[in-house]
Order: structure tokens, then sequence, then C-alpha cells
């Protein structure tokens, strides 16, 4: 099984932005849970990282075709306002898709509590730290069933 996980603009900047609400773990700390825990889970596991909305959407449609099985993605900002990426994530219903959010986007900022992209994604997890991937990569293992 192929996951494929896609995290938007800033998500490079954990550990430097904003430790209060999303931690003191850096990006690369990030990827060695999700790469462990892809190996734990016996999956493959892609992470892509852009803070351009044209990137992600590219390899959203990239997903279609290259054998991906499930999508991870934590649109960042875009979450809010891009319906470019949510049409791109609605594009094909053939492999599940699960956003996730560190933070609890429904208690902060007023702009935040909205995500036009959760609509089209199979599951939302939201607010659980960066455990949160994790639990979005055992979702698409069990939507794969």
């Amino acid at each position: 099984m192929k996951i494929l996980v896609i995290n938007g603009p800033n998500l490079n900047f954990l550990g430097i932005r904003d430790k209060n609400i999303y931690g003191s773990t850096d990006y690369n700390g990030l990827l060695k849970m999700i790469y462990a825990h892809a190996e734990e889970k016996g999956c493959e596991v892609e992470c892509f990282q852009s803070n351009s909305e044209g990137g992600i959407i590219d390899r959203i449609q990239l997903a279609y075709y290259d054998g991906t099985d499930g999508i991870v993605i934590n649109p960042g900002a875009y979450a809010h306002y891009s319906y470019a990426i949510r049409d791109a994530l609605d594009s094909f219903h053939t492999i599940p898709k699960v956003e996730i959010h560190i933070s609890d986007i429904n208690s902060r900022e007023e702009f935040r509590n909205h995500s036009v992209t959760a609509p089209v994604c199979d599951q939302v997890i939201i607010g659980h730290g960066l455990k949160g991937y994790l639990e979005a990569m055992d979702a698409v293992v069990e939507k794969n069933g």
C-alpha cells in the first residue's frame, strides 16, 4: 500500500513557528515519525511539502496515476480558502483522503474555523498534534481494508 502525505505552506517550519501551537518537533522529526509508522504498518509512504498551491494541486493530480492508495493532507492555511485544492481533491474518488490539522482549528481564529477542503475528504482529524498524522495513516489503511 502506498500512502502520500502532503503538507502545505509553512509546515516545513515546524519547530520554528509558534511552538505553543505546533510543538517543538521540527519537520524532519515529523518525517521520521511518519516513515517509522509506515514501516511498522508495512506501507510505502511518500512525503511531499510545498508552500505553493499549484505544487500541491500537481501532486494531488499525479496521485491519480502513480499507484497511490491513499492521501493524508495537511493543507495548512489553504484549507480555509483554496477552492483549487478542494477541486483537485474532489477530482477523483478512487482513493481515500484524510485531512489532518495539528491544532484544533475550531478553537483558533475565526477564519480558521472553516475548512473548504474537509468536505471532499473521507475523514478529518484535528487537534491531535503530530500523532494525528499517524491516525490519518491508520485511517487510510483501514479504508483500503
